[in-house]
C-alpha cells in the first residue's frame, strides 16, 4: 500500500461519518418516552427474553430490537438508556434525548453503574463529549472517546499476533526502526507515557460527578484487567527492572 492510508482524507472520511450518523426515522405513534418518565419503574422491570420485530420497522425500531435482544434480561432502564445513546450518535435526535440521558445519569448512577456490562458503560460515558451538561463532563466524556476507541483498534490488531492478551512480549535488544512520524522512542524504565496518559484522565475524572464517576468507574476496571497493553508493558518494565538488578548484583559479587 502506497500513498495515503485514506487517500480521500479529510473529505471522504467525513462524508463516511456523517452517512452512519443519519438520524434514526420514527414510524407513526413512536416516540421516545417523555423527559418526565418514571425512572425508578423502568428499573424495576425487566427486558423479556424474546419480542416480536415489528414489520415493517422504522430506524428506531430496528435499533430498539436489537438493543433489546442484547440487554433481555436487563431494566427497562438500561434499555432506554442504550437507546438514546443510538439517537445521540446521529446529527439529529429527538430534543429531549440529551436530557433525558442526563437526567438518568444524575438520578440512577449507583444502578446502572452495578448492572451494565463495560461495553455500554464506555459507550455511556463518551456520550457525554457531545452531549455532556458542561465543560467538564465534555472533556471527560472526549477523553474517554478516545482512550478506548485507539484501546480497540489496537486490541483488534493484536489479536493477529496470535498472542493471548495478558502475555508482555519478551525483552529483547530494542528494535532499531524509527517510530511513526519521527516520534521519540518509549523508555520502558525512565517513559512516564502510560502513567501521563491515564493520570490526566483520571484526574479530569475525579472532579467530575456525574460523566466523571463513570469514567472513575471503567478507568478502575482497566487498572484491574491483566490483558490490556498498560498490564503488558508493565509486566515489560518488571522483567527489564529484573534484569538491570540481577546484571548490577553480578557486577558487584564480580568485583568483590
Amino acid at each position: 500500500m502506497t500513498g495515503p492510508t485514506y487517500p480521500d482524507a479529510p473529505d471522504g472520511l467525513i462524508a463516511t461519518w456523517n452517512i452512519r450518523r443519519r438520524a434514526l426515522t420514527f414510524a407513526e405513534g413512536e416516540a421516545l418516552p417523555p423527559l418526565e418518565v418514571d425512572l425508578k419503574a423502568l428499573l424495576a422491570e425487566r427486558v423479556p427474553a424474546e419480542e416480536g420485530f415489528p414489520r415493517p420497522a422504522s430506524g428506531n425500531a430496528t435499533k430498539r430490537h436489537e438493543i433489546r435482544g442484547e440487554l433481555a434480561g436487563f431494566s427497562e432502564l438500561a434499555a432506554l438508556n442504550a437507546l438514546l445513546i443510538a439517537h445521540l450518535r446521529k446529527k439529529r435526535f429527538p430534543r429531549h434525548a440529551p436530557r433525558l440521558f442526563r437526567r438518568i445519569w444524575q438520578e440512577e448512577p449507583d444502578a446502572l453503574l452495578a448492572e451494565l456490562p463495560p461495553r455500554w458503560l464506555i459507550s455511556s460515558v463518551i456520550t457525554f463529549g457531545d452531549h455532556g451538561w458542561n465543560e467538564g463532563q465534555r472533556r471527560v466524556g472526549l477523553a474517554m472517546n478516545m482512550l478506548f476507541s485507539l484501546m480497540k483498534l489496537y486490541e483488534f490488531e493484536r489479536l493477529y499476533t496470535g498472542l493471548p492478551p495478558e502475555r508482555a512480549h519478551p525483552i529483547r535488544r530494542t528494535p532499531s526502526t524509527a517510530l511513526p512520524m519521527d516520534m521519540p522512542s518509549f523508555s520502558l524504565l525512565s517513559g512516564g507515557l502510560d502513567i501521563n496518559l491515564l493520570a490526566q484522565i483520571w484526574d479530569m475524572a475525579c472532579n467530575e460527578p456525574v460523566a466523571g464517576r463513570i469514567a472513575c468507574h471503567l478507568l478502575t476496571m482497566l487498572n484491574d484487567d491483566p490483558r490490556t497493553l498498560f498490564r503488558r508493558i508493565g509486566l515489560m518494565r518488571e522483567d527489564l527492572r529484573a534484569r538491570r538488578e540481577a546484571k548490577a548484583a553480578r557486577g558487584a559479587e564480580a568485583a568483590e
